[in-house]
């Protein structure tokens, strides 16, 4: 798996004020952490050589399309750590193949400690597709919440022609949510809204996922530590 391209005792100084660069979640093929400053160039990189068909737009907002989205990604990551609080958050997780990343996880929520209620996104290179990643990269998320911050349900959605995240969700439980229509490219678009419960979650086949450095974290996601 990947280490960081900075010095460990960097990292943990890193970890030591921001606990969640200390996250990490290991899947058979994959680890998802934070990057550091110094990798998210790395990022920004996977996402100009390519991320879709440019034929076709699977997100809803169409940041491929905007000038420099590898750019985009690096401004964004900064934007919503920045953001950040107790009660408004959102994790930008990239996933690491063999030392590489390949993509990004992202997890959101509002009010969690309360609601107990998490949103997922997320982009992968496409030289990367085909390969089950997007199922290892979603489940070690879903983990992270159901099993490490004890969510009862997690919401997605994709464009009822995107039958690839739609298959992804379909194996880990979800459950179709309604319908809402977007403006797609100047044209209105079908998608269909996904919910996954806790316990749909525990009945599906599960992807292994290792969760490691959670605890120090718990207080940036709004929870009180483990006694």
């Amino acid at each position: 798996m990947s280490g960081s391209a900075l010095p460990h005792t960097m990292v943990a100084m890193l970890a030591d004020l921001v606990p969640i660069f200390g996250l990490r979640l290991r899947t058979p093929d994959l680890e998802l952490r934070l990057p550091t400053m110094a990798e998210l160039g790395d990022l920004g990189a996977v996402a100009e050589d390519g991320v879709h068909d440019p034929a076709f737009m699977p997100f809803f907002v169409p940041w491929t399309e905007f000038p420099n989205p590898g750019r985009g990604i690096v401004l964004h990551y900064l934007r919503t750590l920045g953001a950040w609080t107790p009660r408004d958050w959102h994790l930008d997780m990239v996933a690491y193949s063999d030392g590489a990343p390949v993509g990004k996880q992202t997890m959101s929520a509002k009010d969690f400690a309360v609601i107990r209620e998490v949103h997922t996104g997320s982009w992968m290179g496409r030289r990367h597709h085909g390969r089950g990643l997007g199922t290892q990269m979603r489940a070690a998320l879903l983990a992270l919440a159901f099993d490490g911050l004890g969510a009862t349900s997690a919401r997605s959605a994709a464009f009822e022609d995107n039958p690839s995240s739609l298959r992804v969700s379909e194996k880990l439980g979800y459950r179709p949510d309604g319908i809402e229509i977007y403006a797609r490219r100047g044209v209105a678009a079908r998608t269909q809204r996904l919910r996954l419960d806790l316990a749909d979650w525990r009945a599906v086949v599960r992807v292994p996922v290792e969760i490691e450095g959670l605890e120090p974290c718990l207080p940036m996601f709004g929870l009180e530590p483990k006694a």
